[in-house]
């Protein structure tokens, strides 16, 4: 299993480093739409396991389009983006009065808002981190500091983790998640974003650790959020694609949170 996840993991750094450094912008906006789409279609099908009737393949052609809008835009489209959640919410409930059952409206119309939201919104952010970068910087090596700080708490979690980790953190939700794995995946992200500030904009020391804090916190708390659903959804991974990762929801999952917040804290510093 170490030998398919170490297999895994490089060829995805291999492919990451040609999206983001060798490859045109376009095939960053298409790999989005395809990580988004494929995640989606994992979260639909974990929701249906457990019986909730989703919209799936509505859910999934809406997920795509969000990316694909903002990619045409190349500029803030706050507006545009809001307008098409807004008539999403507003379609998901007309497809419901299509349906001959009433039973579990509520739920279905819910998951299926809250996966586009929770999944195709959030991840989105990384083509604004790259075609709409913040205080001028180049998108490219922000997308890389940001995969560098999330990435790196990750693997040190979890080796730290198997390696050391005795103190369950919250079995109810991720038996296997110790303590001492997350204390040594917070204090890797936190160094990785002080070792690599060179690939941000120049901006004080206190940002830098602060940045450092809110990344290296939230990674965790993705982790866990996407672990909840699965312990919710009794799945042990979103899905078997990659081998010793799991699936596309797998790989993403401590990046939902980290890359809209990133975004965001780079925007608001003066």
């Amino acid at each position: 299993m170490l030998r398919h996840r170490i297999l895994s993991s490089i060829g995805w750094i291999i492919f990451l480093w040609l999206v983001i450094f060798v490859l045109p912008d376009w095939f960053l906006a298409a790999a989005v739409v395809i990580l988004v789409g494929l995640g989606l279609y994992e979260f639909f099908n974990m929701a249906i396991k457990k019986g909730i009737e989703v919209y799936r393949y509505f859910g999934i052609i809406i997920g795509c389009l969000i990316p694909i809008t903002i990619y045409f835009q190349f500029k803030p489209t706050a507006e545009l983006e809001f307008l098409l959640i807004t008539a999403v919410c507003l379609a998901v409930f007309l497809l419901q009065f299509t349906r001959r059952k009433t039973e579990q409206a509520l739920a279905g119309i819910a998951t299926t808002i809250f996966g586009i939201f929770y999944i195709s919104w959030f991840f989105s952010f990384m083509i604004k981190l790259r075609i709409m970068p913040p205080l001028g910087s180049n998108g490219k090596f922000l997308i890389l500091y940001l995969l560098l700080v999330t990435k790196l708490g990750d693997m040190a979690a979890y080796f730290i983790g198997t390696a050391i980790g005795k103190h369950q953190l919250i079995p109810r939700i991720s038996p296997k998640k110790s303590v001492e794995g997350t204390i040594g995946g917070f204090l890797v992200s936190l160094t990785a974003a002080i070792l690599f500030r060179g690939l941000l904009p120049p901006i004080g020391i206190a940002h830098i650790v602060i940045i450092g804090i809110i990344l290296s916190t939230l990674s965790q708390v993705g982790d866990l959020s996407e672990s909840l659903i699965k312990r919710d959804c009794q799945v042990k991974d979103s899905s078997s694609l990659f081998p010793g990762l799991g699936g596309i929801l797998d790989l993403i999952d401590s990046l939902l949170f980290t890359t809209p917040i990133f975004y965001f804290y780079l925007r608001l510093i003066p």
